[in-house]
């Protein structure tokens, strides 16, 4: 990836108006030929998808470039995230962000790791200044503005890829999403953050499967294993009082 000058690079719009670069595609060719063996599916942001895949015990599922828009403007929250799901569940990620040289590696044989050396979730139970990871075309939006006030500390950062890979590596405590992602978006960040002994569940609350006919989730709430209870019931509150 570092062979595309971040910030300096075009980008087209995809049909539904997200950006789209040549190192997206790029990234994606050089992915699918070296990872995909005989049998396996194959799920990208940047391919079209192949219905087969359903039939498919192993699926990759990647975004070869999380962050494009960052990307494009030479912001460095941007990645690589890549994700091996067997039977529906992603047994392994990997995520690297090529600006900051991070490579974040987990399975459920082998603990999460940040350039080799073993990382863990947060253990923080307590709400009040625990540093929770936002989307910042949503801060942009004001769909943050309702946690500004406390207890949590909101930071903005691109990618919910690396931001994912950040909570599993206890770099901040937690991070979440209330609007639709796609599989590809979390496979491999939620794989990190279950592979430290963190919790990852959807909107409702509800663990997530993958290699779906409908690639688009309801949201996403993951932190360490002693902050769920009290971030989940926060969210509730705050969904009652805006309903």
């Amino acid at each position: 990836a570092k062979q595309f000058t971040s910030g300096r690079i075009k980008a087209e719009r995809k049909a539904g108006g997200d950006p789209v670069t040549e190192a997206d595609i790029a990234l994606d060719k050089v992915l699918r030929e070296t990872l995909v063996q005989a049998g396996d599916g194959w799920l990208s942001e940047e391919t079209l998808d192949d219905p087969v895949r359903l039939q498919k015990q192993r699926v990759w599922i990647v975004d070869p470039l999380d962050g494009t828009r960052e990307f494009v403007e030479g912001i460095d929250e941007w990645c690589i995230s890549v994700a091996l799901a067997v039977d529906g569940q992603v047994v392994a990620g990997g995520i690297c962000n090529p600006a900051t040289d991070e490579i974040f590696l987990g399975s459920r044989q082998t603990p999460t790791t940040l350039n080799g050396k073993k990382v863990s979730v947060s253990q923080r139970a307590d709400l009040q200044g625990a540093t929770v990871l936002a989307s910042r075309s949503e801060v942009k939006r004001g769909e943050w503005d309702r946690f500004m006030d406390g207890p949590l500390s909101v930071i903005p950062k691109g990618s919910v890829a690396y931001k994912l890979a950040r909570v599993a590596a206890g770099l901040e405590d937690a991070t979440f999403t209330l609007v639709p992602k796609n599989e590809w978006d979390i496979a491999a960040g939620i794989a990190l953050v279950e592979a430290t002994g963190g919790k990852v569940v959807d909107k409702q609350g509800r663990p997530f499967t993958f290699n779906n006919r409908k690639t688009l989730v309801t949201g996403m709430i993951a932190c360490g294993p002693n902050m769920f209870d009290n971030l989940t019931t926060l969210l509730e509150i705050n969904a009652q009082k805006t309903t």
